[in-house]
């Protein structure tokens, strides 16, 4: 059976860097897909752009969500993927290091299935990121949107 892909959309390339091996050592073996700003994320999910032709039904199982990003702000990303019948029901984590309120309060308004603040030392960051891995791809169960 082949595992859904994790969404990682991060403009930090050592963050980036930092995500993949922090599931690396927590054994996270789905694929994981970066996209390293707003637009990249919505064209991969849509199947537009440089994702033209992709199947739009074989959609992540989550994705984790930085909010301060290039050209697409997070919470504008996240606002799309709500409105979107097609992936209103995908997770979303909001992964950032935002401690702002009111990005916090933004993100719930818009459903975010949880907020995240990215922890500084990379022993917590791999904690954190094998308990997100763990849930998001082996604990939750999907929504099905099909009959």
């Amino acid at each position: 059976m082949k595992q859904q892909a994790i969404l990682l959309v991060e403009d930090n390339r050592d963050d980036v860097e930092l995500t993949l091996m922090a599931f690396d050592q927590a054994r996270i073996t789905n694929p994981v897909i970066v996209a390293r700003d707003g637009v990249e994320a919505l064209d991969y999910l849509f199947g537009e752009g440089r994702h033209a032709g992709r199947d739009t039904r074989d959609q992540p199982v989550v994705v984790l969500l930085d909010l301060k990003l290039p050209r697409i702000g997070g919470l504008q990303v996240l606002e799309r993927v709500r409105q979107d019948a097609r992936t209103q029901y995908i997770p979303v984590v909001i992964l950032t290091t935002s401690t702002e309120q009111d990005d916090m309060i933004k993100a719930g308004d818009l459903h975010a299935n949880s907020y995240v603040r990215k922890p500084v030392d990379f022993d917590t960051f791999v904690e954190a990121a094998r308990q997100l891995g763990l849930y998001w791809t082996v604990l939750n169960e999907p929504i099905s949107t099909t009959p």
